[in-house]
C-alpha cells in the first residue's frame, strides 16, 4: 500500500512539471539552464527571438541552443509590432527562428498596450505566413482584455492562446497560463515569467509535429 501512495505522488509530481515553463528574453541576462533543469521546476521555456520588423534579441541563440542542450524543451516568440506589415515581420522571423530547431509551435506574442490599434488583417496575415513556414497554426499570447475583443470568434477556434493574467486564473478559453512574473527558479537571476497548462492541456497541445518519413 505504501509503495502504491509513494508511486501515486511520483506521478502528480511529474505531471506537476510537465506542466511548468518558463518565458526568457535578454532582460534575465545569462541563465545557467543547467541549474534550470536540475531544479526539476522546468519542463519547457518560450525564448523571446524578434520584434517587429528587424528586432532580434541578443540572447536569443545563447539561451535556445543551452536549454536545448541542457534538456529542456524550447520554443520562440516574436512580439507583434502594429507599425510594420506581416510581410516585414515575417522576413525578421523566418530569418531568425529556426523550424528545426523549434521543440515548441512558435508563439505570437500580441501586447495588450497594442489593443486599440491592432490592424487585425495585418495580425491575420502574419498568422496565415506563421503557419505556412511552420507547419502549424502559432500559439497566440496576449491578455484576456485583447483575447474577449478580437479573438473569441470562431475563425480563431482552432488556435491555442496563452494568456497573461497575474491576479487570477483566466476566465476566457486558454491552453497555457502565464500566472506570474515575478517567479523565482534556479539558474536564473531575479524574477521571470512563470506559466502552465489548463487541466485539459499538457505538452502534447504546443510540441512541434514530428516530420512524416517518406
Amino acid at each position: 500500500m505504501r509503495k502504491l501512495v509513494l508511486l501515486f505522488a511520483v506521478m502528480i509530481f511529474a505531471f506537476a512539471v510537465q506542466g511548468q515553463g518558463l518565458d526568457v528574453s535578454h532582460h534575465q541576462g545569462t541563465i545557467n539552464w543547467r541549474k534550470v533543469k536540475a531544479s526539476g521546476k522546468v519542463s519547457f521555456v518560450y525564448i523571446k527571438a524578434t520584434e517587429g520588423a528587424s528586432f532580434k534579441d541578443d540572447c536569443y541563440t545563447k539561451n535556445l541552443d543551452s536549454a536545448r542542450a541542457a534538456g529542456i524543451l524550447a520554443g520562440s516568440y516574436h512580439m507583434y509590432s502594429p507599425r510594420t506589415t506581416a510581410y516585414q515581420q515575417m522576413a525578421n522571423i523566418r530569418k531568425t527562428i529556426k523550424k528545426k530547431k523549434q521543440d515548441l509551435v512558435p508563439v505570437l506574442d500580441i501586447e495588450e498596450k497594442h489593443s486599440k490599434g491592432l490592424y487585425m488583417t495585418r495580425v491575420d496575415k502574419l498568422l496565415e505566413l506563421m503557419e505556412k513556414e511552420y507547419g502549424v497554426k502559432p500559439v497566440i499570447y496576449t491578455s484576456e482584455k485583447v483575447y474577449f475583443t478580437h479573438f473569441s470568434g470562431k475563425k480563431y477556434r482552432p488556435y491555442h492562446f496563452f494568456i497573461a493574467n497575474y491576479r487570477r486564473k483566466p476566465r476566457c478559453r486558454y491552453t497555457l497560463w502565464q500566472y506570474t512574473e515575478k517567479g523565482t527558479v534556479s539558474g536564473v537571476k531575479g524574477a521571470v515569467d512563470r506559466s502552465k497548462f489548463a487541466s485539459s492541456h499538457s505538452l502534447v497541445d504546443i510540441k512541434m509535429p514530428k516530420k512524416k518519413k517518406s
